[in-house]
């Protein structure tokens, strides 16, 4: 069956495919066909990671750890040394927290929002559409999103949240990011970030938001997700959009303002591309000592268990990172045409590779003046939320680990911190997204197919 020629153009191997072909590749890829990684999984960790040569399949690697959570009495299992206890469950898909000054913590419950599919698609994009729908479905995205942001409060240091109220319920959409400057309170919806006036101890927000700027979103919003931080002056705002696809796919046009972070003035909302060619960034975090902001950011897909490493990066105002032209550095990616070559001799390679497929989304730094309470392994450098992949085998992620810091730069291997979260069975019981210190110094993970949020602290001294 032909293929329209912008497809074509940008994807010359699939113009023509009868329709029963299609279904069984469509079936086969629900199936968890596709390759197996050839090299160990270290190879694509740390500042020089190894970049093989891409496996050009049709078939993409799908393999999922089906969603179901958390037994009873099962949790997930933390390093050596440290403890984790429930802060607080029975929560609906939390995926981001912020901690505010006065110890109580913010939980953004949201999920994917409603879309439509990108205009003029040929019939392998409508197949493969509906594939990544079911694979997102077994994974536990694509139920209503809750649209809340929750407070909880652990009143009496225990390290458990004991109330919980819901403090905003109105003028969201699928939230994510969150920021208190001053008495305002930032919210990044999907299409746009909103402020509400907060004062520190309030437990519900009722006035109306006010909306700072729009973000790239519908009609269709391939990355949904928007996180932001505040600049440390709290004049400036800096707001992740990731891609609206895989690799352009849906052309270029399709991506203006995205595979980018904003900055934004908090006053007027004016804005500029601070940084561009950041695939999926999501965590956003400046770093102690030296003040640079650093990002992680999920690389692209369909290449390979072993590609493409996602990363770990400070982030350069101007700096391009390569999406889509090229990745990590100025790997050239075949599949997008036409090429850049002007762009990609500018690309940056990023700082520390986290290994093929992890999607990381959560990255809070420790502190070594500050997070006195925790061990000394963990005092100095960056937790990751890695979300889990789905398009390797074996698979990858699904945990949450701390990347050492070395005068300002990351150094070594990750130490895993918290894992666990995929049965015996390779069942999802939960996935990590957001992380976060809390005022004792606890770690907290937000869970959101578990529906949980978990703290990791040091365990008691036998």
């Amino acid at each position: 069956m032909p293929q329209p020629r912008a497809f074509a153009r940008r994807h010359p191997l699939h113009t023509r495919w009868p329709a029963l072909a299609l279904g069984l590749i469509a079936a086969a890829a629900l199936s968890a066909c596709g390759d197996t990684a050839k090299l160990p999984f270290e190879a694509g960790v740390g500042p020089a990671p190894t970049l093989p040569e891409p496996n050009k399949s049709l078939i993409p690697t799908v393999n999922i750890a089906p969603a179901e959570g958390w037994p009873q009495g099962q949790k997930p299992v933390p390093m050596a040394g440290m403890q984790v206890t429930a802060f607080a469950q029975g929560l609906d898909h939390p995926r981001w927290l912020l901690v505010l000054p006065n110890g109580d913590v913010l939980v953004a419950e949201t999920n994917t929002p409603p879309k439509a599919e990108p205009p003029d698609q040929g019939v392998w994009q409508k197949l493969r559409g509906w594939v990544m729908g079911k694979v997102m479905a077994r994974a536990g995205s694509g139920a209503a999103p809750p649209n809340r942001i929750t407070l909880l409060r652990d009143t009496n240091g225990d390290g458990v949240a004991d109330t919980r109220s819901v403090l905003l319920q109105q003028g969201l959409n699928s939230p994510f990011g969150m920021a208190l400057v001053g008495n305002e309170l930032y919210v990044a919806n999907t299409d746009a970030v909103v402020r509400f006036p907060y004062q520190t101890g309030q437990t519900q927000i009722a006035a109306a938001p006010a909306k700072v700027v729009d973000l790239p979103g519908l009609p269709f919003n391939h990355h949904w997700t928007k996180n932001l931080i505040a600049s440390p002056d709290g004049a400036k705002l800096y707001v992740t959009v990731g891609s609206n696809s895989n690799v352009a796919e849906n052309g270029m046009e399709a991506e203006a303002g995205r595979a980018a972070i904003w900055e934004v003035d908090r006053a007027t909302g004016a804005h500029r591309l601070f940084a561009s060619g950041l695939r999926n960034p999501n965590g956003l975090g400046w770093a102690p000592g030296t003040g640079a902001l650093w990002t992680v950011v999920n690389e692209r897909d369909e290449i390979g268990s072993d590609l493409v490493p996602d990363y770990l990066t400070s982030v350069k105002d101007g700096g391009f990172y390569g999406w889509p032209y090229s990745y990590y550095g100025q790997h050239v990616d075949q599949r997008v045409q036409p090429p850049q070559p002007e762009l990609v001799a500018r690309a940056i390679s990023p700082d520390y590779a986290l290994g093929s497929h992890v999607a990381p989304l959560g990255l809070a730094f420790s502190d070594p003046a500050r997070d006195k309470a925790l061990p000394p392994a963990l005092a100095s450098g960056a937790f990751i939320g890695q979300h889990g992949s789905w398009n390797r085998k074996p698979r990858s992620g699904y945990n949450v680990v701390f990347v050492p810091f070395v005068g300002g730069k990351p150094q070594g291997q990750p130490i895993e911190v918290l894992s666990g979260f995929v049965s015996p069975e390779g069942k999802a019981w939960g996935r990590p997204v957001g992380v976060a210190l809390d005022a004792q110094g606890g770690l907290l993970v937000a869970d959101d197919v578990g529906n949980a949020v978990w703290r990791v602290s040091a365990a008691p001294a036998r």
